[in-house]
């Protein structure tokens, strides 16, 4: 691993057309390895809108088996321009069989490894469990020429214990590609306080790990086709945290954003001499956390 990783993040408004959605990614990704990114991180299912605020049959239409002709598109733009590079998609693995699945390709362009959203929600708006099965690769960094990547995605976000077993499992970086907004009949206050806690939990597992973070949300707003609820805000602020929850970077909450963010992997080793978290947990004291509920 380099000691400067210059990690990079894309937010970005999406619209309809999936096309245009990616062409806009591909020349970010362009302009971004031009200015010296390694790495290139993308939001949640960013070649499309989000279409989980309402259940239709007919989306399953939109997902793509992994390989296809998309994610050769993106293994190209990796090869071409010697970066890595993190992408979100709807996979169709079988006939009825469907996943929220991250894909990250190596700088020569080959497919480094694959993870499944583990964590799945059900919430208005977010109507994740009709068409994503849970993920069943477990919480395994992928190793890139650039180091071992910690991607969870989204949802993944809320729970410590994904954090924490990717870096059990040896990952460098934490990475969550995300799509999270504002419920538009929430007060102002609310919201906020949302946004708030979305950005404090995920800090807290760069401090509990020791590790850097790097989160990118989508931005804009995005209409609910079904009409039930009124469409979700999404509110950016993508950000990279150092190993003590420091924030390197965010982006606006209203405005697209593609940046360079240096991380410096040298102090990310000495945060973790300096805070041996690892050394001193109780191992012989948490079997209770594979239970659902302690009374």
């Amino acid at each position: 691993m380099p000691q400067i990783i210059k990690a990079a993040i894309i937010q970005q408004h999406n619209g309809p057309s999936s096309a245009d959605n990616r062409a806009r990614i591909a020349a970010k990704i362009a302009a971004l390895a031009k200015e010296g990114a390694s790495l290139i991180v993308n939001q949640e299912l960013h070649d499309g809108l989000y279409f989980c605020q309402r259940e239709d049959v007919d989306t399953f239409a939109e997902a793509i088996a992994i390989p296809s002709d998309v994610t050769d598109t993106y293994a190209a733009l990796a090869r071409q321009h010697s970066v890595v590079i993190v992408c979100s998609f709807f996979e169709r693995r079988a006939p009825g069989l469907y996943h929220n699945t991250a894909v990250v390709f190596d700088s020569d362009g080959s497919i480094a490894g694959k993870y499944r959203k583990m964590h799945i929600p059900d919430d208005p708006a977010y109507y994740e469990k009709f068409y994503f099965t849970p993920g069943d690769l477990g919480f395994t960094p992928i190793a890139t020429s650039i180091g071992k990547l910690g991607v969870l995605v989204c949802y993944d976000q809320w729970f410590p214990e994904a954090a924490r077993l990717m870096a059990l499992a040896g990952a460098e970086i934490l990475i969550y590609p995300t799509a999270i907004g504002y419920e538009t009949s929430d007060t102002t206050a609310e919201q906020e306080r949302q946004r708030q806690a979305w950005i404090t939990v995920q800090r807290g597992h760069a401090v509990a790990n020791a590790l850097p973070v790097i989160t990118v949300n989508r931005v804009g707003f995005e209409p609910d086709p079904s009409g039930v609820t009124g469409g979700i805000q999404f509110w950016g602020s993508s950000f990279v945290a150092g190993p003590q929850g420091e924030i390197l970077y965010q982006a606006p909450v209203d405005a697209e954003a593609s940046q360079i963010v240096d991380i410096d992997m040298e102090r990310c080793e000495a945060v973790r001499r300096w805070w041996p978290f690892l050394r001193d947990r109780r191992i012989d004291a948490y079997h209770d956390l594979t239970r659902r509920f302690r009374l």
